[in-house]
């Protein structure tokens, strides 16, 4: 492992804002942002109070009278100037970002674009009212209406990408928004709503950032009429309850415990850097990234030698650093988390090809870890780790291994990997989950839809399925003269 390190020296930030009604509010009491990096507090941003809320909810309201009569066309062009606007901003997001979440600048950069490309992308999917009856005697169509209000929480990992996404899904479908980012990586939402400023009608859009308390108080307000949640089962659950009481539309998109089952027919070399890049992207933090491997025993050793290569020519440090390729976990919990789970698999005999090391001074650094030798009952294998550990197990039958992945109450993700695509495909169609990759891992498009199964999630985000789960569907049936 290398590790580099860059200590903030720069003045305590402070030039952030909530966007309520089309007007930038510094306001207190605040938030202390810390770069993970350094474990240090490197500035503050505004926390939104109850009457913040109710005052965002109720211009919402009020914009949703005149945005919901706009048309498609209309909306699109808004969301295709919040993408030129990300575009435009990109550096400054970027190094943002690192600093409040962790990850490398060069990943900053494409989370930023990824986002800008994907919420284009959404706003080109046309939706049509269907002809569900045509004759003689009935004609009977099936229209799609924005709901009202929608409510949007997002998490600490990719703030940036997991804000535009059920952004866009809700304002091109004509609803009006509230959006609060994770009060660990509240900042470059904030800068998000000083470009959206510009470009939306006043109440179209509301930002705030808050903690917790503040997303039940979204959940279980009754002038929202649907929440979007991306974050852990255990934080979903709490939304889902709170959401119960008014009967508020939830899209949930949650955690996942993504196994790759690697078949005896691949080369081992060849796809050990595309296994470690799947499961250790953002640190592994990341809810569709690779979190065990199933690796038949013929290419068990190889690839598990091939992978420990990679883990230990890892360069881990502040994401700012150029050569850096892994930063820190986002925050003090989840570090001593994955703290706690890398001595669990200790204790439950977890053989430590590579890593295992937690880097020296501040920062919440863990090296990528690969091991071996864990039971299946290990909490490694059965809990969504969300951090650089990976568990590589062997199997002999396929059948097995497929039940072994399948043995979770997640259902988010998972891959196959074969040098026979049709072999691999058939394993894939017996995997329980939302989706399930061949030869990739991570594979992700506007046009395609991704949600979970099981605890994983409700709902899907993307796509036409995607946008209509921000729309009701009322049925217009005609009895023809």
């Amino acid at each position: 492992m290398t590790a580099t390190r860059a200590a903030d020296i720069l003045p305590l930030r402070t030039d952030f804002a909530q966007l309520i009604d089309g007007e930038l509010i510094a306001g207190t009491p605040t938030l202390d942002v810390i770069n993970p990096a350094t474990g240090a507090v490197f500035a503050r941003a505004p926390r939104a109070t109850h009457a913040d809320l109710d005052r965002a909810v109720a211009a919402a309201r009020r914009a949703f009278q005149s945005w919901r009569e706009s048309s498609f066309e209309q909306r699109r062009l808004c969301i295709e100037r919040l993408s030129a606007a990300l575009r435009v901003q990109q550096e400054s997001l970027a190094e943002l970002l690192t600093r409040e979440q962790g990850k490398p600048l060069s990943q900053s950069r494409e989370e930023i674009v990824r986002a800008a490309s994907l919420s284009e992308g959404m706003a080109a999917i046309p939706i049509e009212p269907e002809v569900l009856v045509e004759n003689a005697q009935r004609h009977v169509e099936l229209h799609y209406f924005p709901l009202g209000v929608v409510g949007i929480i997002t998490p600490w990992n990719a703030p940036i990408n997991l804000a535009p996404g059920p952004l866009t899904m809700a304002l091109y479908t004509g609803n009006t928004a509230v959006l609060k980012p994770s009060p660990y990586t509240p900042l470059c939402t904030l800068k998000l709503g000083e470009l959206l400023r510009d470009i939306f009608p006043a109440g179209v859009v509301n930002i705030l950032a808050g903690g917790d308390d503040c997303g039940q108080w979204m959940s279980e307000h009754p002038g929202i009429d649907k929440i979007s949640f991306t974050g852990s089962v255990a934080s979903g659950k709490k939304v889902m309850a709170s959401a119960a009481a008014t009967l508020k539309r939830i899209t949930l998109e949650l955690g996942g415990n993504d196994a790759a089952i690697v078949l005896d027919d691949v080369d081992p070399k060849s796809i050990a850097p595309k296994l470690f890049f799947a499961s250790f992207v953002n640190s592994g933090q990341v809810c569709m990234a690779i979190k065990r491997i199933y690796a038949h025993e013929r290419i068990y050793q190889a690839l598990c030698e091939a992978l420990a290569g990679e883990a230990r020519k890892a360069r881990i440090g502040d994401g700012l650093q150029s050569d850096t390729q892994f930063g820190p976990i986002q925050n003090r919990m989840q570090y001593e988390r994955v703290l706690g789970l890398l001595e669990d698999s200790r204790r439950r005999g977890g053989h430590i090809l590579a890593g295992g090391e937690v880097a020296p001074g501040p920062g919440y650094f863990i090296a990528p870890t690969i091991i071996t030798d864990l039971p299946e009952d290990a909490r490694l294998i059965k809990e969504e780790q969300f951090g650089p550990l990976l568990p590589v197990l062997r199997f002999s039958d396929v059948g097995d291994a497929i039940r072994r992945a399948n043995d979770t109450r997640y259902g988010l993700a998972a891959s196959v990997w074969s040098s026979d695509i049709e072999r691999a495909t058939a394993v894939a169609l017996r995997l329980e989950v939302g989706t399930a990759w061949v030869n990739q891992h991570r594979a992700t498009a506007a046009n395609v839809p991704f949600g979970g199964v099981k605890e994983s999630g409700i709902g899907c985000n993307y796509a036409e399925l995607g946008l209509k789960g921000n729309m009701e569907a009322r049925v217009i049936s005609v009895l023809k003269a």
